[in-house]
């Protein structure tokens, strides 16, 4: 394939400059240097691994699920009970452990959901442009004139409760953000020599988006998934607080707030240990987002 006069150009097009392994060990480097982002993934590990073996790591795995124990309600907290029981008896802390399989999977499933449909939208609105960006775009601007924690509240109730209709009314608010991100950033790419060459080459435009724009939008993706992690659990908290979420029995750090807010200032164990789960969750996830936002940037790393 010959190009200017003297000048010989390869058929084939290079993939796309995406993150490589060595810029990925860069970014590591510099998160790890953040002492604040390694204790907030601390925290969540802790957090991760308490709800993954929540039956080992209780004596009282059958309360954490919900079942009564009367004679033992609003026990302080003790040897038996490090974070005292609640109003049915049942041992706070494997409530906590238990809450945190429904808390910390709604976050990322409403994450995950919220990116496998803004990312594909925003890369398609981006490179093609025209009647399609349109469409999409103002498809977006209809989510996003309301505010995130009404609209989840409106959908939620016409759905009705449940985790699975709370998950789905929290990621409907979501993924418009992930739209205008990957949208702003493929339409700077597009205009790149590499996708110029590969498009001058007859390159499909589904395999130019795939293999030359996405690997060059995910790491500021990566970087607002993770900090929108703790504002995703704190919305679902939300919603399970006013009884739109999981429903009793089960047990979730937001209905467990609820419970434990009529009993706050006599017996504050019950809804404060489910409060401070999710102030530490949401606070660690937010260390964790501003030390990648931080590692990603190259002008940063420098300095």
């Amino acid at each position: 394939m010959q190009g200017a006069p003297g000048i010989e150009v390869s058929p084939f097009v290079e993939p796309a400059p995406a993150a490589t392994y060595s810029e990925w060990r860069l970014i590591w480097r510099s998160f790890r240097q953040d002492k604040l982002a390694l204790i907030g993934l601390a925290i969540i590990l802790v957090f991760i691994l308490g709800a993954a073996f929540a039956p080992l790591l209780t004596p009282y795995p059958e309360q954490g699920r919900g079942d009564p124990n009367i004679l033992e309600k609003f026990k302080p907290p003790s040897a038996a009970h490090p974070l005292g029981t609640d109003y049915l008896g049942r041992d706070v802390l494997a409530r906590v452990l238990y809450g945190g399989r429904s808390s910390l999977s709604m976050g990322f499933l409403v994450v995950v959901i919220a990116v496998l449909i803004g990312v594909p939208l925003g890369a398609i609105a981006g490179y093609l442009g025209g009647w399609v960006d349109e469409i999409i775009m103002r498809a977006t601007d209809v989510f996003m004139a309301f505010p995130s924690l009404l609209l989840a509240l409106a959908i939620a109730s016409a759905l009705g409760a449940g985790f699975t209709n709370t998950m789905i009314a929290i990621a409907v608010t979501w993924w418009p953000w992930y739209t205008r991100l990957v949208r702003s950033q493929t339409l700077s790419l597009r205009e790149r020599f590499f996708v110029e060459a590969a498009r001058s080459i007859g390159l499909p435009g589904h395999k130019i988006v795939l293999t030359h724009v996405l690997p060059n939008v995910m790491t500021p993706v990566w970087v607002q998934a993770t900090l929108d992690l703790g504002s995703a659990i704190l919305i679902s908290a939300a919603l399970n607080f006013v009884g739109l979420g999981v429903q009793p029995p089960a047990a979730d750090w937001g209905n467990m707030v609820s419970q434990g807010r009529l009993y706050f200032i006599d017996r504050p164990w019950f809804a404060g240990a489910a409060g401070a789960a999710i102030f530490l969750t949401v606070l660690a996830f937010n260390f964790i987002g501003d030390a990648l936002r931080d590692a990603a940037d190259p002008y940063l790393r420098r300095t």
